[in-house]
């Protein structure tokens, strides 16, 4: 799962969250330098990539791209799951995505002092491209491929996971569903038994 994903399996926007926000970029055990909430929404963000990497749905979708994207092929299929969590956002969550966007940039706002150096400098793009939303759009998603293939070694291969995505569009929502259900199941029984 990417961004969006992970910001809205931690449940409410607060350290938990934030950790879950800064989990790519927090390497080994460099975790323990960060306060327990924090630490607890890392090691969720690990949980998240682990279960999503190894469901047979995630597998399925990550197929469809590899040929061109190789071993990226997972990243591309976490972002556009986003796509498909932010284009129906409104069964997921009861408020609408653009007023969620807003708190979690606030809250990520006042707190990244605490970011890795990496994060700190990509934050303020995602802040004002506005990516929680971006995902929405086919547009949108080229603009993030893009970036992505502009910042990193990501082959830019955009035309084709666009075209991939529109020609399979209900085989892939249907993957990007079997994997969310799974992870809500996963939260809703860490939330229960107050695992957090």
């Amino acid at each position: 799962m990417n961004i969006l994903a992970h910001i809205y399996l931690s449940g409410s926007i607060d350290d938990i969250m934030l950790g879950n926000f800064m989990g790519d970029f927090v390497k080994g055990k460099q975790y323990n330098q960060y306060n327990e909430s924090i630490r607890k929404g890392i090691l969720l963000h690990r949980q998240i990539d682990s279960i999503t990497d190894s469901h047979i749905s995630h597998l399925q979708t990550r197929n469809r791209f590899r040929e061109k994207y190789g071993l990226y092929s997972g990243i591309v299929v976490d972002i556009l799951y986003d796509h498909f969590l932010a284009q129906y956002w409104d069964m997921y969550h009861p408020e609408p995505l653009e007023l969620f966007a807003q708190k979690v940039y606030r809250y990520i706002e006042l707190n990244d002092a605490i970011f890795p150096a990496k994060l700190k400098t990509v934050t303020p793009y995602i802040i004002k491209n506005n990516w929680l939303e971006l995902y929405k759009s086919f547009d949108g998603l080229e603009r993030v491929l893009n970036g992505m293939a502009k910042h990193t070694s990501m082959p830019n291969e955009t035309h084709f996971a666009i075209s991939i995505l529109k020609n399979d569009y209900n085989a892939i929502k249907s993957e990007f569903e079997n994997v969310i259900a799974l992870l809500i199941n996963f939260m809703s029984r860490r939330f229960n038994t107050n695992e957090f």
